[in-house]
């Protein structure tokens, strides 16, 4: 074909041309610009970048159709219950009413207005409260009674098989009603791989916040020890977290935040499931946790702090830290630092629990972490107790892997046996540990335009907060992933 038509087609075409080209399949002619051509006048060039504009015409046109089913698709519930804890409030008041429309909440209360062909879930004599959220987990790390075998699976299990183990475990913490966790720790970037398909709908889980893995010295609890020299490889450095110097630190933030970390996890002090340090020392100079954090903050990330002594836990806060976890031997000095300056403590009881459980078994736990393990659980349910009369603010986090996964809400009666009132404990696995996150403006509260994450547990957790061990509904943004009949 010749003349402008041709040209058209020809190599100098634009690209917004071929927004122009259609082909009538049921009349065998082509349709380009304002005029039709009958493919016979085409040669075999021009016939591909037609047939591929047409391709590209129809995919626009499911994509186009496709958005329009979605929107038809509006989804609302109305649910109902005897009574609701909204996060905030010092009290849990009746009925309960959560208004949903789309995968946020619309209103609450019984004068919210409900939307027309809502579905309505009456979930009886239970109590509607915010998804609730771990500030302290690894979902990608398995429990385990056998140290030794543990060790070896680490060395010996496919990476693949550690993801498909993690997706377990995700499941199993989203059914337990905790829809949000900040995982602070992992390997092989298995915990952004998990947050990936969880987001994508691969799979069910919370949602998360990553730390892709956590940074600390060399032969801290946050390197690997244990090992004779050169075993695993070369000698570890700030591409895996392990740093010597503030410009390290700062290196290791910015390659976590490079791979994809939502939040940054340190070690300023020993551990004790780690076998070479001692559990209370700290690990990192004061300019290095400087570094670590100024460097978090620049890139707006939140800082965590594993740090169970005293003094590398106050060198942490000194160094604007957003929460201190573990703290088994915090003293009074530091957690007056820590109220003065808004530091959040997550004290992960139920990581004591899980190892005062090993115990109690015979577990045959390695003697250099047993010593470090009778310690911690001395002295942390005093460290607790004080930081809840002193007003330090808290957060819910657990540890998970070091108890089985899905115990999670057992943290709120941990919290209430040692001096906690019920509805401080519920706030802080709902809208303090938001705070704490940074997700204070999406979720923790039941308020219209908050992400629609909502859980309910039988009667009511203020007079019994063992309730919270017993979801039975679980909706995370509007979608229901549990809802089964109330345990009597």
């Amino acid at each position: 074909m010749s003349g402008q038509a041709g040209n058209t087609l020809g190599r100098s075409s634009s690209p917004r041309t071929y927004g122009r080209v259609f082909l009538d399949i049921f009349g065998k002619q082509l349709i380009v610009g304002d005029s039709v051509v009958d493919k016979k006048q085409l040669g075999a060039r021009d016939m591909i970048k037609v047939r591929f504009a047409a391709i590209i015409c129809c995919l626009l046109g499911m994509a186009i159709a496709g958005q329009a089913q979605q929107k038809s698709e509006s989804k609302s519930y109305v649910l109902k219950a005897a009574r609701m804890f909204d996060g905030k409030s010092n009290a849990v008041t009746s009925p309960g009413v959560v208004i949903v429309t789309d995968g946020q909440i619309v209103g609450v209360g019984a004068n919210a207005a409900v939307p027309a062909g809502a579905q309505a879930i009456d979930l009886g004599d239970a109590t509607l409260l915010p998804g609730f959220i771990d500030a302290h987990t690894h979902l990608t790390m398995m429990y385990s009674e056998d140290y030794a075998r543990a060790a070896l699976e680490g060395l010996r299990k496919p990476i693949p098989e550690m993801a498909l183990d993690a997706s377990v475990n995700a499941r199993v913490t989203l059914m337990a009603g905790f829809t949000t966790v900040r995982d602070v720790g992992s390997a092989h970037y298995l915990d952004a791989g998990l947050r990936n398909a969880i987001n994508r709908g691969v799979v069910p889980g919370p949602r998360m916040l990553v730390a892709v893995h956590a940074i600390g010295a060399t032969g801290g609890h946050c390197d690997e020890t244990g090992y004779r020299e050169g075993a695993l490889g070369p000698e570890t450095g700030p591409d895996v977290g392990v740093v010597n110097g503030a410009d390290e630190a700062r290196r290791a933030v910015r390659l976590a935040h490079k791979y994809g970390a939502t939040v940054i996890k340190t070690c300023a002090t020993g551990g004790v499931l780690s076998l070479a340090d001692a559990v209370d020392t700290p690990q990192l100079t004061q300019a290095e946790l400087d570094a670590l954090v100024d460097e978090a903050h620049a890139l707006k990330l939140k800082a965590a702090a594993h740090a169970h002594g005293n003094e590398g836990a106050k060198r942490a806060v000194m160094a604007g830290i957003d929460s201190i976890e573990h703290g088994s031997f915090l003293q009074d000095d530091t957690l007056q630092l820590m109220k003065t300056k808004g530091t959040y403590y997550v004290p992960t009881l139920m990581a004591v629990q899980g190892l005062t459980e090993q115990i109690a078994k015979g577990v045959a736990i390695p003697p250099a972490i047993r010593v470090k393990a009778d310690a911690a659980i001395a002295s942390v349910h005093k460290t607790f107790a004080k930081a809840v009369t002193m007003g330090v603010k808290i957060g819910l986090g657990t540890d998970a892997a070091v108890y089985p996964h899905g115990r999670n809400a057992e943290e709120f009666h941990q919290m209430v046996d040692l001096g906690m009132k019920p509805i401080d404990a519920l706030k802080a696995g709902t809208s303090n540990d938001a705070d704490l996150l940074g997700l204070a403006d999406k979720i923790g509260t039941l308020e219209a335009g908050k992400l629609a994450d909502v859980v309910a547990v039988p009667g009511d957790p203020s007079q019994n907060i063992r309730q919270t061990e017993h979801v039975f509904f679980v909706m995370k943004e509007g979608k229901i992933y549990k809802n089964e009949p109330a345990a009597k």
